[in-house]
Formats: structure tokens, sequence, C-alpha cells
């Protein structure tokens, strides 16, 4: 994600595009082709690289900003924008739309937090919307926003912090409320900007 936006602010090295490039290959090398469509295993282990295959995960895990097929999902949408590939952007966005209306992932998601639940999705798909090619990620915003304001509550995270905590569910639910880009750029952090 960092190279990608670097490249797509105007901001390079040598050997960058080809770096995204790289990365964007490692990618698809552990992409997982299932019957919701493509899926990235949480983690890796020596196991799996040693074999070239995986042993410990039979299906997509939670859909996370941090490690989870919607993190990865915009990350490869971002390397196409930043590349100029609309194959690569269409084939990325696609994943995640596939990945935001499977009830399955969805189904795994366990709390409102910014890192691995519903604040971080909506927030990440609400940046991936913005940039997509075609409306199929927009139309996913109503029901995941849905899904998060139905479920958050003050103190029901871990404390008040951005990650895990209540001020990041806060600041989606801004974004939420508005349906405008935060102003103040603080997803910045989080490189899905």
């Amino acid at each position: 994600m960092l190279l990608a936006q670097a490249l797509r602010r105007g901001v390079s090295v040598d050997g960058q595009a080809n770096a995204v490039r790289t990365i964007c290959g490692h990618l698809d090398s552990w992409r997982q082709d299932g019957v919701a469509g493509p899926w990235w295993p949480e983690h890796l282990t020596f196991a799996d690289f040693d074999a070239d295959r995986l042993h410990h995960q039979h299906g997509p895990g939670r859909p996370s900003w941090c490690y989870g097929t919607v993190g990865i999902a915009r990350a490869g949408q971002l390397a196409g924008i930043a590349l100029g590939d609309e194959d690569t952007q269409r084939f990325y966005e696609n994943a995640l739309h596939r990945c935001l209306t499977d009830p399955a992932q969805l189904d795994q998601v366990t709390n409102t937090s910014l890192c691995h639940g519903w604040a971080g999705i909506y927030q990440t798909a609400f940046r991936a919307a913005r940039d997509a090619l075609g409306s199929d990620i927009h139309t996913t915003l109503t029901p995941l926003g849905k899904a998060l304001s139905s479920r958050a509550q003050p103190g029901a995270l871990k404390g008040l912090g951005l990650l895990e905590g209540d001020t990041g569910c806060a600041l989606v639910l801004t974004t939420l409320a508005t349906g405008e880009a935060p102003d103040t750029g603080w997803d910045t952090c989080l490189l899905i900007d």
C-alpha cells in the first residue's frame, strides 16, 4: 500500500513500480479461489512457504483491513491504480466486492474495531468505492454501514484507542454519517485513503 500510495502521489524511486508488481505477484501466488471468490490467507507459516501451499487455512478468514481479504484487495486496487493497470484494479475490486457480499465471511466479524472489525471494513470499502471503476463496491456501503451502526456501542471495545478501541469506531461512524472522506485525513495512517 505504501509503495502504491507514493506512486499515486508522484513520489517514486528507481524500481518502485517493479516492486509493486513483485508484491502483487507474491499476493497472487498465495491467492485461493473459493466459491465466494478469491481470498488470501490471514498469515503464512514456514511450513506453508517450504511446501509452497497452505496447511492451516481451508477457507477465507474474517474480512479485515489489517490482514484479511478486505485489506489485501484494497492494496491490490491501489497497485492497479498506481500502475495504470485497469485489469489489476478490476480484479481486486471484484475480489473486494465478492468478499463484502459473502455472508460466510461477514459472519466471522465479531466487533466494531478499526483493525479487524466492522469499522475497518466500512472505511476501507468507503475509500475503495471512491476509486472504483464500477459501482459494485459502492452498493456494499449501505449494508456495511447498517452492520456497523447497529453494533457500535461506546465502551464495547478495548478502551479508547484508534485501532481496537472506541476512537477508531467513532471516526468511521463520522464517515458513515457524513458520507464524506474525513477532512482531517485520519485514515491516511491506514494507507487506504
